[in-house]
């Protein structure tokens, strides 16, 4: 339990889900709802809210902290602490309007994250879904050298869209498969952060040149469907685009025309417009890998992630500035 008193507790509504370290601190810390056996819904957390007069929400990214539902607050809610790095499923505007501190928890998934990133190249390079699906329905049987051929990933020029922390991670794990990195972004990185990276000032330019691409950038109206048709057809012949961050950056029905011709080899996808729903073409579709946005899926970087939200949880109602905020 913290140093305050029982009496003296905040409290907290949350409402997903956590891992058991992080439901187990929560309810030592804190007075009010923690979602255990189900999550709660929009209408549902707002009258928690009020009911328990709590001054914090802790939420992740499938809940939208819109404007509609930042207007409906109860007064007394002075922080919203999302377990996501990314917070494209939060209104910034009408959470600074409102006051609110919206928080998020940056570092703590980077390397879980480009682990993701990186198995989904792999097995979407080296067709990996198709050899267990063969494997499962026991159809190993005679072939010849030509047959069920992926592509060769050391030697390779990979491509990152964005080097943020994640990017940069993901640049590290290149560099021991052998391959070129090429990355662009907004402006260059400082020579000792690129991680034996070149910068490409063209986004047109890095397409061009990358056999595999990976995007790491974040959801903005800027980057919403920054691959489309005709971004795609710059990649080379036979390019594999791994996609560990936002659904929204790419068109999905410019993806699955070019998967189904073959203008791209193979795909490896963890996030999806409109999720947890998805583009059900997809499953039809050997050469992509798909996983359910699980980048930062492992029990360490969860629980890391859970108690970031509650150390910036602390920090605000203890009357100090938030770790992580996603605003200066």
């Amino acid at each position: 339990m913290s140093a305050q008193s029982a009496a003296a507790r905040h409290r907290l509504v949350s409402v997903r889900r956590m891992p058991p370290a992080i439901t187990a601190r929560a309810a030592a810390e804190y007075d009010g709802a923690i979602a255990v056996e189900r999550d709660f819904g929009r209408e549902e957390s707002l009258d928690l809210l009020r009911g328990h007069a709590a001054e914090a929400l802790l939420f992740s990214s499938g809940f939208r902290l819109d404007a509609e539902y930042i207007a409906a607050l109860p007064p007394q809610v002075k922080v919203a602490a999302t377990c996501s790095v990314g917070f494209d499923h939060v209104d910034v505007a009408a959470a600074k309007a409102r006051g609110l501190i919206v928080t998020n928890t940056p570092d703590v998934l980077t390397g879980c994250t480009a682990d993701l990133a990186f198995s989904l190249l792999l097995s979407a390079a080296r067709r990996l879904p198709e050899a267990d699906a063969l494997m499962r329905r026991d159809a190993w049987g005679p072939r010849s050298m030509g047959d069920f051929l992926g592509v060769r990933v050391w030697d390779k020029t990979l491509g990152i869209l964005g080097m943020g922390r994640i990017g940069r991670a993901v640049a590290r794990r290149a560099r021991g498969f052998d391959m070129r990195v090429l990355y662009h972004d907004v402006a260059p990185l400082p020579p000792a952060m690129e991680e034996g990276a070149h910068y490409v000032a063209s986004l047109h330019d890095l397409l061009r040149q990358s056999q595999f691409l990976s995007l790491h950038s974040p959801l903005t109206p800027a980057t919403r469907h920054v691959l489309n048709g005709e971004t795609l057809r710059l990649l080379p012949r036979g390019a594999v685009v791994v996609n560990a961050a936002r659904g929204g950056l790419i068109d999905e029905e410019a993806l699955i025309a070019l998967l189904r011709d073959g203008h791209i080899a193979a795909a490896g996808l963890d996030v999806f417009e409109g999720e947890p729903r998805f583009d059900r073409r997809f499953i039809e579709l050997p050469n992509v890998a798909l996983s359910p946005h699980v980048g930062s899926g492992t029990v360490e970087t969860r629980d890391a992630m859970g108690h970031r939200c509650l150390d910036n949880i602390a920090a605000v109602l203890g009357g100090r500035p938030p770790i992580d905020p996603i605003w200066s």
